[in-house]
């Protein structure tokens, strides 16, 4: 660690001039404040957070539909913990529950499709959120519902898939970075090859994670070797854990039951091809397709900068909202809900 660090430093001098680095994955932003790399990394390096917190840019219309399909009698709503405090257009999942949907906090999609057989006569739907981490597992629920043939048993899908995101970030012309701290979870699923384009048409290096400090100090080595260099390619800083081509088997499973489509992320807008629906042979057991939920379009929050703030285009504390009118316990944008949220990660290990 502490001759990785010298080297970081070293190679700083030598480039003389600031970077710019996106650590794409909300859980990377954490640890990076938990052990504090910050603090012993060049300060000509910048971290910038990323779009990888699939709690903050599930978009107000899906928690809105969520809310909508919760409130239908005989209905049970079915979901991970982190959505439950995420701010929808008037309201949000905890609020509806004290209000007297029933909506449950669980930590499998499985455990969701236990409980649709003990309950036969109720409609249980799984809000389906997060990336190419979880949608293998949710994927693997709804053929075992079709295999089983549980019939009161649906999806609200509300999927994003990470590499298409980061193809548009790139495109962005506001968004300045120059490498990415690429995903440690959603790489042992998908592999390397998926950001291939990144070095290949951008030109930006790029290393896969893991958590620990050394992982990730590892990782922002490879990556500053690469700029000192004149380099550009994708490495591997996880090999524990990440194979270089993923979860085949998981990944079968996933382009099995989904299929791409356009996803609106929430505070960034509609990014073409970076959602999932289910694909046709598996519509029955889309919630949306079953009870066609009722939302009316709500804009962002004002002054909000969660947006921004997913694109690296800023940082929380230059949020107008940080630490005063948004907070952990009275969040205004999903960015403060998550644990996996930037802005609760500055609120909480931040200086403020």
């Amino acid at each position: 660690m502490k001759q990785m660090v010298e080297e970081l430093h070293q190679l700083a001098k030598q480039i003389s001039r600031p970077l710019k680095l996106m650590e794409v994955c909300g859980t990377h932003t954490v640890e990076i404040f938990r052990h504090g790399i910050r603090s012993i990394i060049p300060g000509s390096i910048t971290l910038l957070s990323g779009p990888g917190c699939p709690v903050c840019v599930t978009a107000i219309r899906d928690v809105d539909a969520a809310i909508s399909i919760a409130k239908r009698p005989g209905t049970v709503l079915v979901t991970f913990g982190d959505m439950m405090r995420v701010p929808g257009g008037r309201q949000s999942l905890l609020e509806a529950r004290s209000e007297g949907a029933d909506v449950r906090v669980m930590y499998s999609p499985l455990d969701a499709l236990t409980l649709a057989r003990n309950l036969p006569e109720r409609q249980v739907v799984f809000f389906a959120t997060g990336f190419e981490t979880t949608s293998p597992l949710i994927a693997g629920t709804v053929f075992a519902a079709a295999r089983g043939g549980v019939k009161n048993f649906t999806i609200f899908s509300s999927h994003k898939t990470v590499p298409l995101a980061l193809k548009t970030l790139l495109d962005s012309p506001d968004v300045k970075v120059d490498g990415f701290i690429l995903p440690g979870h959603v790489s042992t699923m998908i592999g390397l090859a998926p950001y291939a384009f990144i070095a290949e048409q951008y030109r930006k290096p790029s290393a896969v994670t893991g958590f620990e400090a050394q992982e990730i100090i590892l990782g922002i080595t490879m990556i500053v070797r690469q700029i000192a260099a004149g380099n550009a390619r994708i490495e591997n800083a996880y090999p524990s854990v990440v194979m270089t081509e993923g979860n085949p088997r998981a990944m079968a499973i996933l382009n099995d039951v989904f299929e791409p489509s356009d996803a609106y992320w929430r505070g960034i807008g509609v990014l073409p091809g970076t959602g999932l629906k289910l694909r046709n042979k598996y519509r029955e057991f889309d919630a949306e397709e079953r009870f066609h939920p009722e939302v009316t379009g709500v804009p962002e929050p004002e002054l909000c900068s969660c947006g921004d703030i997913l694109r690296g285009v800023k940082v929380p504390t230059e949020c107008p909202l940080f630490g005063t009118g948004c907070t952990p316990d009275s969040p205004v944008g999903p960015c403060m809900v998550s644990t996996e949220g930037s802005c609760s990660a500055y609120f909480k290990y931040g200086h403020r």
